[in-house]
């Protein structure tokens, strides 16, 4: 019997993916499943946990009630939650709208100027990410780049406080996670056939309507991929609610580092951590689905 016929789920070269697969094992699958254990388990008086099974972490982050915890329905964390996932949401969007049309210039020059131009949106990845924090730190601040312009222009009398805000937040993960957008969207806008275009055009469509009915469609996959990955890191971030919002609005990346560091609750921080996971896997599951789509449309 030959090995293809006693095992018929074997292909050859699946040998070599063996290492790559024992990889994400241990670094992903087994770490997930311990922060998946300590979520369930009993909370320990000075830290850790207490190997005794217990949902009531998962029924603080939803508000759930605990009579014996003296515990009335409480929805802060969904608050939370759902605070975190619009900034997010607001930051992949407005890195949408900045990083068409710059992939969309990009794409459109050649190789030489193509390539150069690729290495500058990803030349801020060469610093640290909290070097670049502090950088915003320096220019919102007020006395600050910004402030200190405005001044000297005369546009204001006093300075102006930028730094600690909500949007100062979603300033600095744009400056952070546009990249993200860009890449994909240039893939997408690369593949483009410019003969569909100037067909749209010949028919009587205009440059609006071209875009709207036949560009947009074509680079779905870019632009879902690029919002998911915008989204997912600017959802649990934690750098940049914490130096540049000061902390004042609790989200879910400072929310997670409390429970574990301040507070010592792991079976908590693990809840976040699993809801959070599951948020994130919910939206890689849908940037799948529309890739399928639109491929399927485009056949």
């Amino acid at each position: 019997m030959s090995k293809s016929t006693a095992f018929p789920l074997w292909r050859p070269g699946m040998a070599k993916m063996l290492p790559g697969f024992f990889i994400f094992l241990a670094l992903f699958v087994v770490p997930a499943l311990i922060v998946l254990a300590y979520s369930v388990m009993t909370r320990g008086d000075y830290g850790g946990v207490i190997w005794q099974l217990d949902f009531d972490a998962y029924a603080r982050v939803f508000g759930l009630p605990n009579e014996a915890e003296m515990r009335d329905w409480d929805f802060v964390y969904i608050g939370i939650f759902a605070k975190s996932a619009g900034i997010a949401l607001l930051t992949a969007l407005l890195a949408l709208v900045m990083g068409y049309p710059v992939a969309w210039y990009i794409a459109r020059q050649n190789d030489k100027k193509k390539f150069l131009l690729l290495f500058l949106v990803t030349l801020p990845f060469f610093a640290n990410a909290l070097v670049r924090v502090y950088a915003w730190m320096l220019i919102l601040r007020s006395d600050g780049l910004i402030n200190n312009l405005l001044l000297s222009l005369g546009v204001i009398a006093q300075p102006l406080s930028l730094l600690y805000t909500p949007g100062a937040v979603v300033v600095a993960m744009l400056y952070q996670y546009l990249p993200f957008m860009v890449l994909p969207l240039f893939a997408s806008i690369e593949k483009l056939d410019i003969r569909l275009m100037e067909a749209s055009q010949d028919l009587g469509a205009g440059r609006g309507r071209t875009f709207v009915k036949v560009i947009l469609p074509l680079t779905k996959p870019g632009i879902a991929a690029g919002l998911v990955l915008v989204f997912v890191p600017s959802f649990g971030n934690f750098l940049a609610p914490t130096l540049i919002g000061g902390g004042k609005d609790l989200q879910v990346g400072p929310l997670m580092a409390q429970a574990f560091v301040a507070a010592r609750d792991w079976p908590f921080g693990s809840a976040v951590a699993m809801v959070l996971s599951t948020l994130v896997l919910l939206c890689l599951l849908l940037m799948a689905r529309i890739e399928r789509t639109a491929q399927g449309s485009q056949q």
